[in-house]
């Protein structure tokens, strides 16, 4: 193996792909060139103040200055103009984060049992492509919810790495993923539930696809070919969009990815689940991550002030 091949290994393949398409962005259709100056980076920072989201600009900082550390170069981000143009540029164009919205348990059960209907339809007629393609949606919707996993991780689960534990569940081991700093790999506990259970769900699928290793989630074609080639982390937000849509669930268009993890933590905190059990479980490092997927069982804490109310007045005779 060549040196750049263990160099793109330690970098998440969604960091890889972002930090190339900034670059792209900066040098092709900005023009600015490598290595920059904090001049010019400061005048990219400025061109596109009102055009890209203040988390989009610290991403292309981001880009860049890896860029710079990898070739030897001073980064130019770290330049104090930059930081104040930024700094100048959150102020005058203040931003939220647009937050996913939380796949909520009765949704999911809603397409589960859209799902579970389909399968049943498509066996019947004997349409093995639809049969497969829902059994693969299914496994995926219930893994990614019950186990909070993000959409990179998702598709890069390997069928040999899957590992059932009788009367427990299934155990899921993945080379690396975002909290994983040390690239050591990390085991994963899948839980087998009465209903809505992704372990059968998974079985259900990787049994009727004669999947024996290889990535869990692939393509398939019109005539009920599983390829070989992973979903796309980019088909995921399209594909469960469309589940959603299918089973007569309003407002598609505002669920991702991040939707099944956000509403595994929802769930999770609703259901009495401290923070500290909920970060081991999904594998965050640090409370500020876990509760940016939070919303609190009460967000405008109206029945905690409700409750402390006094009664009211009794009404004059």
């Amino acid at each position: 193996m060549t040196l750049e091949r263990y160099l793109k290994a330690a970098e998440r393949e969604n960091t890889q792909r972002s930090y190339a398409s900034a670059l792209r962005h900066f040098e092709v259709e900005w023009g600015g060139h490598l290595p920059a100056t904090p001049d010019s980076v400061a005048r990219y920072l400025a061109d596109h103040a009102a055009l890209l989201a203040n988390n989009t600009l610290r991403q292309r900082l981001a880009a860049l200055a890896s860029w710079h550390r990898e070739h030897g170069f001073v980064d130019p981000t770290r330049a104090p103009l930059v930081r104040k143009v930024l700094k100048g540029i959150q102020t005058v164009h203040p931003s939220v984060e647009k937050q996913a919205e939380p796949l909520q348990l009765t949704r999911l059960t809603q397409v589960d049992d859209w799902l579970r209907t389909a399968i049943s339809v498509a066996r019947e007629r004997g349409d093995r492509a639809d049969e497969l393609r829902h059994r693969r949606d299914r496994s995926l919707i219930l893994l990614g919810f019950w186990r909070g996993f993000r959409g990179d991780e998702l598709i890069r689960v390997q069928v040999e790495y899957l590992h059932l534990v009788p009367g427990e569940g299934m155990t899921c081991f993945l080379s690396r993923s975002k909290g994983d700093r040390q690239a050591l790999g990390t085991t994963y506990k899948v839980p087998a539930l009465s209903r809505l259970c992704p372990v059968t769900a998974i079985v259900d699928w990787t049994t009727t696809a004669a999947l024996t290793e290889g990535r869990l989630f692939r393509g398939i074609d019109r005539w009920g070919r599983v390829s070989e080639t992973p979903l796309h982390p980019n088909s995921l937000i399209p594909l469960l969009r469309r589940l959603l849509t299918a089973a007569g669930l309003p407002d598609a268009e505002e669920y991702s990815s991040h939707s099944l993890r956000r509403g595994f933590a929802g769930w999770a905190n609703a259901n009495g689940w401290d923070v500290k059990a909920l970060m081991e479980y999904v594998g965050w490092r640090d409370v500020h991550s876990a509760m940016r997927y939070l919303d609190g069982s009460d967000p405008f804490a109206r029945h905690r002030i409700e409750a402390s109310l006094p009664p009211p007045a009794l009404p004059e005779p």
